[in-house]
């Protein structure tokens, strides 16, 4: 990459090299030092030498100035900003400002896929743009993409390929690429596409300083790929893959307020707001940890997530309250409902033969209790206390059962002091 500033004075970097020699030392060749030959009323040599040495600097291309600015902003919002979003947008707006291109996309690589999706767009249709995937080596984006190489091509119609590739796509009205990975390491992480940028007009410069906004989005990519981690690991139990039980408190906290808010701004309200709760405690598990160890038993404890999780799916949210201990929260059932899917949780447990890929073929049950919001508990602690306590009756009453919290029959609550959370 060629250098934005460079010196046209080999004087200036010879001067600027000996910036530490003593005055003696950087006296011009020719020049003699008042006082050993020279009169006091002959002109200095060396200021005027200096003088015409710094118009090269003065005389910098603006466009140049205007690459280190931008630099600068993006680099300032880069260590001032973790928001994927807004730094993708400044960035973006900055290159728009520099190169004017008639339309531009950002382009990411989705990690489950490996497609090409649109993140950001102008001078596009985003509606249509959406939804659409793009395959790796498909089309512009997706050979930049998969061979990790820059496309630039200044004028279309002078390339035979891309003249078919315009024709072929004249909604794009495309008379000038430019597409670049956005890399890091050996990964591409997504693709930025500029099309009808008069390329052909800008210095061979401009295209190293793309490439250098693209290293600058890559920055802000990865960065906020290890934020999102962090955020993940915060919330997630590392034996199980679910959530942890700090994160339950935070969701519920949610919920609550969710369904308080509806109540609030409800006219004529037609029901109750609900959600329920369900706390799961593995029989005599125990005994797995003594007979085959703590390893097989962890290995137990994240199979039993992986099922708790596919028979919830998407709407509700599985967590690992502790030990051999789970909870689901079930958001929109309502106690008919959530005792149905719990019932199925229960029956679905003990048909499931477990680590049966390692010769083992455990199986185990669980005792189940279940509080539904508000009835049972219309805050955070009520709630939770509710549902543990109907735990800890299906323990007493023989395990390998459901019971369910009933607000208006409060004789079916064991006595405060069998709950964790009384």
């Amino acid at each position: 990459m060629k250098p934005f500033l460079s010196y046209a004075s080999g004087t200036v970097r010879n001067d600027l090299g000996h910036a530490g020699s003593s005055r003696a030392e950087t006296v011009a060749e020719g020049e003699a030092p008042l006082g050993r030959g020279r009169r006091p009323d002959e002109p200095h040599i060396m200021s005027d030498h200096r003088k015409n040495d710094r118009r090269p600097l003065a005389s910098i291309d603006s466009r140049q100035m205007d690459s280190l600015r931008v630099f600068h902003e993006v680099a300032r919002a880069l260590t001032s900003n973790l928001n994927l979003d807004s730094l993708l947008r400044s960035i973006m707006a900055k290159m728009e400002e520099f190169f004017g291109p008639e339309h531009w996309s950002l382009l990411m690589v989705e990690e489950e896929t490996g497609e090409l999706y649109y993140a950001l767009s102008t001078g596009l249709d985003e509606l249509l743009l959406r939804d659409l995937r793009i395959k790796q080596g498909e089309g512009i984006a997706g050979y930049v993409a998969a061979t990790g190489n820059p496309l630039v091509v200044a004028d279309v119609s002078a390339d035979p390929d891309w003249s078919r590739y315009a024709q072929a796509h004249p909604e794009l009205n495309l008379r000038s690429i430019a597409c670049l990975p956005i890399r890091h390491g050996e990964r591409t992480l997504g693709v930025l596409q500029l099309n009808n940028s008069k390329l052909d007009l800008l210095p061979e410069s401009s295209i190293a300083f793309l490439r250098v906004l693209c290293d600058y989005a890559a920055i802000a990519l990865e960065n906020a790929r290890h934020v999102k981690l962090i955020a993940h690991l915060s919330i997630t139990d590392d034996c199980t893959g679910l959530f942890n039980a700090r994160h339950l408190y935070t969701l519920l906290e949610q919920e609550i307020r969710k369904q308080t808010s509806k109540i609030a701004f409800r006219v004529v309200p037609i029901m109750k707001p609900h959600f329920s709760l369900l706390f799961l405690d593995l029989d005599y598990f125990k005994r797995v940890n003594d007979r085959h160890g703590h390893l097989v038993g962890s290995r137990l404890l994240a199979e039993v997530g992986n099922l708790l999780k596919r028979m919830l799916g998407p709407d509700h949210a599985a967590f690992r309250y502790g030990g051999d201990e789970f909870v689901a929260l079930l958001r929109g059932l309502d106690k008919q409902a959530a005792t149905e899917l719990s019932q199925q949780i229960l029956g679905q447990l003990a048909q499931t033969r477990f680590l049966s890929g390692e010769g083992l073929s455990l199986s185990v049950t669980a005792s189940l209790g279940l509080a539904t919001f508000p009835q049972d508990g219309s805050s955070l602690h009520d709630l939770i206390r509710s549902a543990d306590t109907m735990m800890y009756m299906a323990k007493d009453n023989g395990r390998n059962q459901l019971m369910v919290a009933s607000g208006a029959a409060p004789g079916l609550h064991p006595a405060p002091g069998q709950s964790r959370h009384s």
